[in-house]
């Protein structure tokens, strides 16, 4: 796999991604701002919100035993798998077992997380995703870039590129005749598999109930219309109650699309019983760890809480230059710069949580108030005592250090700085400062500092006062209207 920085230094250079990226994250933003508008009381609901997941993880090893009894109840089989490898295992056992040949998936991140298409076509089993985004990447042999939109980062242009290279279709980038043509092939799909593979957003403790949601419709036939349906949700996933699932509803479409409600919420209580026409023969569900109980034991058991809904993804400016395939690994964005360094460990993965102006838009965001600053501070601290850190940046932080502590040597070399930095900027601008400084201006031009520092400036200010004379008030600018 590619180094971090290679990957953003080839985001940075794609334009057509930053378009992308731009148009999709602006739509986004303004929609959940409007739509949380017109929830009453909506910070009280994000509040409970918190307060739910938050308790639940001061327990998790109970709530998911009292969610596995009622799982069984309901006439699940539950399994248990420690990593991805063993969750992997697990399904493809359960699919030999039942005689399974072709697989249909909707909604499952977790199986993203795991690679578990990888393992079913190396086990003769056909898979094929059905969301049209992941659909669009499984053709296009990439991974996805957003939790909520995996294609946010490919114009309709390159989609219908895609469509006519893989499945032999004649070209178009129409929109609706992409969907339809994507709709005509899934629904073969549907009608032939006997393994139907989700995920969960949320899994009900008290009542034994997986929830899904979604848009398009595909999860619903994926959950009924296969003989035998396998769900892979990771432990953290749980709410107490039904209603504390009602207060996640309301939050998570406007947080997501902008949405009061996403189109479809399916609850799903076990396999078909006597005398129901719908459903799957039988039901398992795998609760998958792989570094979850590792996060909960540690300073960003925070992130637990999370209900993936990509909001900061939309509001983060490091994500909207960069996309999320810079990213790595299945989570981008800032929830990714936590997740995948605490379910992968640190080693390989330092460089994430660095990938943060830490400006707070996320915290802001995240509809249940998620900090997660905080986290990518403990993480970069962890970063600095576990992994390696090269020896310039070492011996450029020990200078710094010996500088900033010594004000006459500061002032000093802040001037000479100065002085130097200006004859690299005879329009003032610097378009490219020398050695390790030149990875600021690699991707953008550095104002010139001002001759004079504002030290200076206020020293000037005050011996031009007369004797005894206080300083003047400034005077308050004039707000714009839109202020007012």
């Amino acid at each position: 796999m590619s180094h971090f920085l290679d990957r953003v230094e080839t985001a940075l250079k794609d334009e057509e991604l930053k378009g992308a990226l731009d148009r999709a994250t602006e739509r986004l933003g303004s929609r959940r701002s409007a739509s949380l508008a017109s929830l009453e009381n909506s910070d009280m609901i994000r509040d409970m919100a918190r307060r739910a997941k938050m308790g639940l993880l001061k327990d998790l090893a109970g709530n998911l035993e009292t969610f596995e009894k009622n799982l069984i109840k309901n006439g699940v089989k539950v399994h248990w798998a420690e990593d991805g490898k063993a969750a992997n295992g697990l399904l493809v056992d359960i699919a030999k077992k039942a005689g399974c040949k072709r697989a249909v998936k909707s909604k499952s991140m977790a199986t993203e997380e795991t690679h578990l298409n990888h393992d079913l076509l190396e086990a003769d089993i056909d898979v094929l995703e059905t969301d049209l985004g992941e659909y669009i990447v499984q053709l296009a042999g990439t991974t996805p870039s957003h939790i909520i939109l995996p294609i946010i980062h490919m114009t309709k242009e390159r989609i219908g590129e895609v469509m006519h290279n893989k499945i032999k279709v004649p070209y178009t980038s129409d929109p609706e005749k992409l969907a339809k043509i994507a709709r005509v092939k899934l629904r073969e799909a549907f009608l032939s598999a006997d393994l139907g593979i989700t995920g969960a957003n949320f899994g009900v403790i008290d009542s034994g109930t997986i929830v899904l949601v979604s848009n398009e419709g595909n999860a619903r036939l994926v959950t009924t219309l296969p003989r035998v349906h396998v769900v892979v949700m990771g432990i953290e996933k749980l709410v107490p109650n039904l209603a504390d699932l009602d207060l996640m509803i309301k939050i998570l479409g406007r947080s997501a699309t902008g949405q009061k409600i996403t189109t479809y919420t399916s609850l799903i209580t076990g396999p078909r019983r006597a005398g129901e026409a719908d459903g799957c023969e039988e039901m398992h569900v795998i609760l998958l760890d792989n570094g979850r109980s590792r996060i909960l034991g540690g300073p960003i058991a925070e992130i637990l809480g999370c209900i993936r809904c990509g909001a900061c993804l939309n509001a983060c400016p490091v994500y909207k230059n960069i996309g999320g395939h810079a990213y790595g690994d299945t989570y981008p964005g800032p929830v990714g710069a936590i997740v995948t360094p605490g379910l992968r460990g640190i080693k390989g993965w330092k460089e994430l949580p660095d990938a943060s102006s830490l400006c707070g838009a996320c915290r802001e965001v995240c509809p249940v108030r998620l900090d997660i600053p905080r986290m990518l501070l403990e993480l970069r601290k962890h970063a600095v005592e576990e992994a390696k850190i090269p020896f310039s940046l070492r011996m450029g932080l020990w200078g710094f250090g010996e500088v900033a502590s010594r004000p006459w040597l500061y002032k000093t070399g802040a001037r000479l700085g100065g002085i130097f930095a200006r004859l690299l900027a005879p329009d003032g601008w610097i378009k490219k400062l020398p050695g390790l400084a030149g990875g600021w201006t690699r991707s953008r031009d550095m104002k010139a500092p001002a001759p004079k520092s504002f030290q200076q400036l206020w020293r000037e200010r005050a011996a031009a006062r007369p004797a005894g004379k206080p300083p003047a008030a400034p005077t308050p600018a004039r707000e714009p209207a839109h202020v007012r």
